[in-house]
């Protein structure tokens, strides 16, 4: 008697663990051209992607902001420099008429279109670029210093200049060309419609 529950014993753990084994997990090894690797999951194969570190590098993203591929527009070195609008940047103070009125006519603002200076034989007026660190500048105004590859940026104070940016070389994108003008109009657009819905790839030089 005993030995007939010791086949049926026997038997059972057999049974239960060639079950298991049916339901479980199995590496099979093979990754086919696209990088999936197959795994028995009982008699169903499941394939899940092996995504290698390399598919994770910086060179093989495109960098996209505001809904622009970056890569899509020239990219030029320049030197920036950051100014405000008071006194120690314009000779300008706050009683002045013309106080935080950029030489386009457009007032001085620091938002996600921010008005700088440029050289304007190099970016003419409504030239939009987009500076790393700063974000979206709108050529509006010019300096006596500021000419070749050189663009200032606007701060509302000095301590944000030197805070936040100070003076860097730096590769900015040049996301439209503008067309010698620039109005309060054409900002406010930029700001309802979005830098997406009006910029324009532009040739590479």
């Amino acid at each position: 008697m005993n030995w007939k529950l010791g086949i049926s014993v026997m038997t059972a753990f057999i049974v239960a663990l060639t079950g298991f084994a049916s339901f479980g997990f199995t590496e099979l090894g093979v990754h086919d051209q696209y990088g999936i690797k197959q795994t028995r999951m009982g008699s169903q194969v499941v394939k899940k992607r092996t995504v290698s570190a390399s598919s994770y590098h910086p060179a093989n993203r495109q960098e996209e902001v505001e809904g622009l591929i970056l890569s899509q527009y020239p990219k030029i070195q320049v030197v920036a420099t950051g100014y405000t609008a008071g006194y120690e940047s314009t000779g300008k103070k706050p009683s002045h008429p013309a106080y935080g009125i950029t030489y386009s006519g457009v007032k001085v603002r620091r938002d996600k279109y921010s008005t700088i200076a440029a050289d304007l034989r190099v970016f003419p007026l409504g030239t939009i670029l987009y500076i790393p660190g700063y974000g979206f500048g709108v050529v509006a105004d010019k300096g006596g210093a500021i000419r070749g590859n050189k663009i200032d940026l606007y701060f509302e104070t000095t301590k944000d200049v030197f805070s936040q940016w100070g003076k860097k070389t730096v590769d900015v994108y040049l996301v439209q060309k503008g067309e010698g003008k620039l109005t309060e109009p054409m900002l406010q657009a930029l700001h309802e419609k979005g830098i997406a819905a009006m910029a324009r790839p532009v040739e590479q030089e």
